[in-house]
C-alpha cells in the first residue's frame, strides 16, 4: 500500500499532518523515486489531467451534455426562447452535474472531469438564470446580469462543497461580467473591448477591471499565504485567481500607457513591467510575467521597427533563463529584500531539500 499526494493533502485537511511536515514528506517521497532532481518542489502546482482516461471521460461529458441540449431543445443559454421548461431542464442539469461531481471528484479524484463539470455547472446556472429572466420579462443587460449573477452564486456554493480550484476562476469571471452588465443596465453605454482596459476611455469599465483585479489579487494572496508550502487546494485556487487578476491589472495599466504613444509613457510602461516581474518573483507566481510579455514585444516592434527581432530574441533567451534559474534568482532577491509584513508567509525560498 502506498500514499499519493492526494492522501497527504487529505492528511493536512484532517489536521493529521502540518503543511511543513506534508511538504517535507512529499519532497522525501519524490527524492526516493528519483524525481526530486528533475521536478523542483518550488514549482507552481498546475494540473489539467492525469491520464488519457480523464480526457476520454471529458469527451464523453461533452457529448453527453450536447445530446442533452439536443434532446431538450436547448440551443442557446441566453435566448428569448428560455421558459419554464428550460428552467426545469436547467435544474435537472444541476442535479445530475452534482452527483457526477461527487463521483468523479470526491471518489475518483479526477482532475480534467472535475474541471469540465465546473463548466457544465456554470452553463446550467446560466440556463436557469436566463429562464428566470425571461419569465420575469427581463431582456438585454438585465437578462445577462441575472443569469450571470445566479450562475456565479451557484458556482460559489459548488466551490464550498467540492473545493475544485478552477471554480474560483469562473466565479471571478462571473463577478466581472455581472458587474459590467449591471453598469450597462444602469444606463452607461455598452462597452467595446478596449473600454475594459483603457483608463483614458469614457465610462467606468477600465476602473472596474483594475479594481476587481486588485480584489482578486488580494484574495489570491490570502490563499497563497494560508498555504505557503502549496500542499492543499488553496494554493491551486490562488493560482487560478492570479491567472485572471494578473491580466486585469497588467493589461489595464500597460494598454493605457502603450496607447498614449509617447516615449515617456513607454519608459514608464517598461518600469511598470519590471516592477511586475519582481513582484511575480517575490510571490512566486509567473502569471504576472506572462501577462506582460506581449507588451514588451509590442514596444520593441513599435520603437525599434526592423531591429525588433534582436530584442525579441533576447527576451526569449531571458525567459528561458528565468524559467531555468527561477528559484536561484528568487532566493537572491528574497534574501536581499528587508523584512516586511507577510514575508515569512510567502513560499519558502532557497534550494534546500526540505523547502517546498
Amino acid at each position: 500500500m502506498s500514499l499519493d499526494k492526494d492522501d497527504i493533502r487529505a492528511a493536512v485537511a484532517g489536521n493529521i499532518l502540518t503543511e511543513p511536515q506534508a511538504a517535507s514528506l512529499m519532497a522525501l517521497a519524490d527524492s526516493r523515486r528519483g524525481t526530486r532532481e528533475n521536478m523542483d518542489g518550488h514549482d507552481e502546482p498546475f494540473e489539467l489531467f492525469r491520464g488519457f482516461n480523464e480526457v476520454f471521460i471529458v469527451i464523453g461529458l461533452v457529448i453527453l451534455y450536447a445530446g442533452w441540449m439536443g434532446l431538450t431543445g436547448i440551443n442557446t443559454f441566453l435566448s428569448e426562447n428560455a421558459n419554464l421548461s428550460t428552467l426545469i431542464y436547467g435544474v435537472i442539469s444541476v442535479v445530475v452535474t452534482y452527483f457526477l461531481t461527487r463521483y468523479f471528484t470526491l471518489k475518483r479524484r479526477m482532475v480534467a472531469p472535475s474541471i469540465m463539470l465546473v463548466v457544465l455547472m456554470m452553463l446550467s446556472g446560466l440556463q436557469i438564470g436566463a429562464s428566470l429572466a425571461n419569465l420575469f420579462g427581463f431582456d438585454g443587460a438585465s437578462m445577462v446580469a441575472l443569469a450571470v449573477s445566479l450562475s456565479t452564486l451557484l458556482l460559489a456554493a459548488f466551490y464550498f462543497v467540492f473545493r475544485i480550484p478552477v471554480t474560483v476562476f469562473f466565479i471571478a469571471l462571473g463577478v466581472f461580467v455581472g458587474t459590467g452588465a449591471l453598469v450597462v443596465q444602469g444606463g452607461v453605454n455598452t462597452p467595446s473591448f478596449n473600454d475594459f482596459f483603457m483608463l483614458t476611455n469614457s465610462g467606468p469599465y477600465a476602473y472596474i477591471t483594475i479594481i476587481l483585479g486588485f480584489i482578486g489579487l488580494a484574495i489570491a494572496l490570502s490563499f497563497d499565504m494560508s498555504d505557503p508550502h502549496r500542499v492543499t487546494r488553496r494554493a491551486s485556487s490562488g493560482f487560478w485567481l492570479h491567472v485572471i487578476a494578473a491580466p486585469a491589472i497588467v493589461n489595464t495599466v500597460a494598454l493605457t500607457l502603450f496607447q498614449s504613444g509617447s516615449m515617456v509613457s513607454q519608459f514608464i510602461l517598461l518600469a511598470f513591467l519590471a516592477a511586475m516581474a519582481i513582484f511575480a518573483i517575490v510571490i512566486d507566481r509567473r502569471s504576472f510575467l506572462v501577462a506582460g510579455i506581449g507588451y514588451i514585444v509590442a514596444i520593441a516592434i513599435a520603437v525599434l521597427d526592423g531591429n525588433a527581432a534582436i530584442v525579441i530574441l533576447i527576451l526569449g533567451l531571458g525567459l528561458v533563463f528565468l524559467g531555468a534559474k527561477w528559484e536561484g534568482l528568487r532566493a537572491g532577491i528574497m534574501d536581499a529584500l528587508p523584512a516586511f509584513r507577510g514575508k515569512d508567509k510567502l513560499p519558502p525560498w532557497g534550494l534546500t531539500e526540505t523547502s517546498l
